[in-house]
């Protein structure tokens, strides 16, 4: 009788082990992405609640302050829109993130955030 086979072959652990390192990789490239991002809203949300009833100038000084304490840099503070909404402001980032991957092979994140600024400000579509 022909024994059964149990088991992976080693062809098999090395396709399972570059699919995953593949994904860790991936991982470990879009974290600092994602890190950034959050200090962009972060940044937006304590603006917002430290200048409830700011104009866009001071919003822009104290997004300054901010842009340089938390080090961001894929996106700059003079890029962030500024809208007069109802009684208040809002303040929207909107941008593309690109962090190499292999060779010519980059991942691109796309981050948009808007938070109102004062009363009677709302953000658009909630």
């Amino acid at each position: 009788m022909r024994s059964r086979q149990r088991g992976a072959t080693a062809l098999g652990i090395l396709t399972i082990v570059a699919i995953v390192g593949f994904g860790l990789y991936a991982v470990v490239r879009l974290v600092p992405l994602y890190m950034e991002y959050l200090a962009v809203v972060r940044a937006l949300e304590q603006t917002a609640k430290d200048d409830p009833g700011g104009n866009p100038q001071s919003l822009r000084t104290s997004l300054s302050r901010r842009w340089t304490v938390e080090d961001i840099n894929s996106i700059d503070y003079k890029d962030i829109e500024i809208k007069r909404q109802g009684n208040g402001f809002t303040m929207r980032a909107w941008y593309r993130a690109e962090a190499p991957f292999i060779s010519n092979i980059s991942l691109v994140v796309d981050f948009d955030k808007t938070v109102a600024v004062g009363s009677g400000a709302t953000v658009p579509g909630t």
